[in-house]
């Protein structure tokens, strides 16, 4: 962060950081004279310092020092919007330093980092808060939205033959039955246009005449009102699948998952007549079997 604020021209492409010793005390201005005049003249005139600092393509050089035990130490940074190739030969040309003022100097390359690089993960961070901050102050918003979207779902309820159903219904190959507008509605607020409702106790003609030309689910409440209805259903009409709502739930309350579970977890009709005839069968054998289990006295 500290390094990116320093390099405010856009065009710094790269940062080299140097590590430097002296085996005696030296001061800023020194270890900079040297960095000029040592380096003057040996990679030539295109890529002599002063004459790349003037044109800007070599940023201010920063130097930071210490200085303990009688020896100075410490980091140089040079910022650079030369590219790769060059910027390597400058860092390069610094470990060619061999005397700061009248004291012995080493100088090692420590990195040569892209700043573009930096600077990208530095947006990343703050794009992160940025969003954060948007998502946190426009939740009210987002609410609205999604109420605005459910207005318009519930807006598109139409009617087929009298009955409440989505705007699907008339086009579509399958039909999901369920018992009431309600019904409809949730279905639509969840993205199904093609549920139409029976719209009351007794099964109207239309139902049973859809339901011999599409292929249809009854999709009914999880309670006793709802196995009334599949055996009403099952007689008068030509349903091919059966689906209910978790047992206690109603259809018009389930949530998206649960009734996107509940219409794949669906049985076919044939399923469901063969399962009680199944189910009284094997009652039958077991209570016929412990009738005629021969007793162990003797």
């Amino acid at each position: 962060m500290i390094i990116v604020a320093k390099l405010a021209q856009s065009t710094i492409k790269y940062l080299i950081e140097a590590d430097f010793t002296t085996d005696g005390m030296v001061e800023r201005p020194d270890i900079i004279g040297a960095i000029f005049g040592q380096t003057e003249g040996l990679l030539g005139q295109d890529l002599d310092l002063r004459e790349l600092q003037k044109t800007g393509r070599i940023g201010r050089i920063d130097v930071d020092i210490k200085n303990e035990g009688g020896k100075t130490f410490g980091k140089i940074t040079i910022p650079s919007s030369l590219d790769s190739s060059e910027t390597s030969l400058i860092a390069a040309s610094m470990e060619t330093i061999e005397r700061v003022g009248p004291c012995s100097a080493k100088i090692i390359v420590a990195s040569v980092e892209d700043v573009r690089v930096m600077k990208r993960e530095f947006l990343m961070e703050r794009a992160k808060d940025i969003l954060k901050q948007l998502i946190e102050k426009s939740m009210p918003t987002t609410a609205l939205t999604e109420k605005i979207r459910e207005t318009v779902r519930t807006a598109q309820i139409k009617e087929y033959n009298g009955l409440p159903c989505g705007e699907d219904v008339p086009f579509s190959d399958e039909v999901i039955i369920v018992e009431g507008r309600a019904d409809v509605l949730n279905l639509l607020k969840n993205g199904i246009k093609n549920a139409i409702a029976i719209g009351g106790a007794v099964v109207p003609q239309a139902m049973i005449n859809m339901t011999k030309e599409k292929v249809s689910i009854l999709f009914v409440d999880g309670d006793h009102s709802g196995d009334i209805i599949i055996k009403e259903m099952a007689q008068l009409t030509d349903v091919d699948y059966i689906a209910k709502a978790p047992e206690g739930k109603e259809v018009e309350e389930l949530t998206n998952k649960e009734i996107f579970k509940a219409l794949r977890e669906r049985t076919s009709i044939e399923q469901y007549r063969i399962e009680p005839k199944t189910k009284e069968l094997k009652e039958f054998i077991t209570k016929d079997r412990s009738e005629i289990q021969p007793s162990s006295e003797v």
